[in-house]
This record gives C-alpha cells, structure tokens and sequence, in this order.
C-alpha cells in the first residue's frame, strides 16, 4: 500500500468550512480506482489540527487522485484557511496488503 499522512493545521475561523471540503473530498476518494482509505482525522486536544490519512493500493493509484476533479476543488479551497503549508509524509503501507 502507498500510504500519506497528510498533516493540517487550521486557522479556527475557517474549522467548519474546512472540514465541509474534507467530507466531499472524503466521499469521492473512497470512490476511487485502488482507494483504501480515505481517513479524516482531527486532534482531539486541538481541533484545528488534522491529519489527513490516504491509502491506495499503489502510487499510481494516489498520483490519480490528485487528477480529480474533488481532489482539485479540496486543493483550491483550503489553502487560505490553513494556518501553515500543509506537509504530506509517505510511508509505505505492511499490514493490511
């Protein structure tokens, strides 16, 4: 599995329209060819921070997701609410295959 765990914090003006883009982002990804997760989750101490938790079968898979149209709409809508750049870390998914 290619697995990125993407890590967000968010300005607490914008927390509710952020996490509105993430549930239509959230439904069509796990739609997707090779999707096996599509996990939003937010800090339960700090609700402006998430991580964004992204697992396809294969990195050909997760470059396609960045090609669609819900992912391009994610993209453009977020990225002024976000207290700071948003990094994604990669990982190699073991268990489950």
């Amino acid at each position: 599995m290619y697995v990125t765990l993407v890590h967000v914090s968010v300005k607490p003006e914008y927390l509710q329209p952020f996490i509105e883009e993430c549930r239509k982002n959230h439904e069509a990804s796990t739609r997707e060819p090779g999707n096996r997760r599509f996990d939003i989750l937010q800090l339960g101490d700090d609700p402006c921070r998430f991580v964004l938790y992204e697992a396809y079968a294969t990195q050909k898979d997760a470059a396609a997701h960045k090609k669609t149209a819900h992912y391009a709409a994610w993209r453009d809508a977020v990225p002024d609410w976000m207290a700071e750049p948003r990094k994604g870390v990669v990982y190699n998914g073991l268990f489950p295959k």
